[in-house]
């Protein structure tokens, strides 16, 4: 398996343990106080700001963002929309991405106007590893409310995408 292929398989289950997440919300809104709920979108929101801040930072365009968050939360729709739009750019940009592209470093800013220089390779994995961490956040505050939370493995969205690696060869 190549960085390529395991960078496209990681964005396909990001995808699908974001719309986990969002069924998730939406159950939450209806059985959660308004804070806690809201507390619960804010983080998710964050999360989706940071991964079309890397969307710029990989284009190399300036992505206009002063803060990776925002002090209240956003509709779950609006927010739905924007994290499966860019859900479904990473996995459309990780699908055709070269050995050579993912080697490629790229200058950039941070939202507090601080330079930073990372490899292509390195921000689509700080991409996947932060948006798991706050799904885990989301994902406790929704264990606390409700007692549970969508199911967020590798393993698990594997074996739901391909059914046979459940079989003996």
């Amino acid at each position: 398996m190549t960085t390529q292929t395991l960078l496209n398989s990681l964005f396909r289950y990001k995808s699908w343990a974001d719309e986990g997440l969002l069924e998730g919300l939406a159950a939450l809104a209806e059985k959660a106080p308004q804070a806690e709920y809201e507390a619960a979108v804010r983080v998710f929101n964050h999360a989706c700001i940071v991964d079309r801040i890397f969307v710029a930072n990989l284009q190399c365009l300036d992505h206009g963002c002063t803060a990776t968050g925002s002090d209240t939360a956003p509709p779950l729709r609006e927010l739905a929309e924007a994290v499966r739009e860019t859900d479904r750019w990473y996995v459309a940009y990780t699908a055709r991405l070269s050995a050579q592209e993912l080697a490629e470093s790229i200058d950039f800013d941070f939202t507090d106007g601080a330079a930073g220089r990372m490899s292509r390779e390195e921000m689509l994995g700080h991409v996947v590893t932060h948006a798991g961490y706050h799904r885990g956040e989301v994902g406790r505050i929704m264990w606390r409310l409700m007692g549970s939370s969508p199911p967020d493995t590798f393993t698990c969205f594997l074996h739901q995408a391909e059914p046979a690696r459940r079989m003996r060869a």
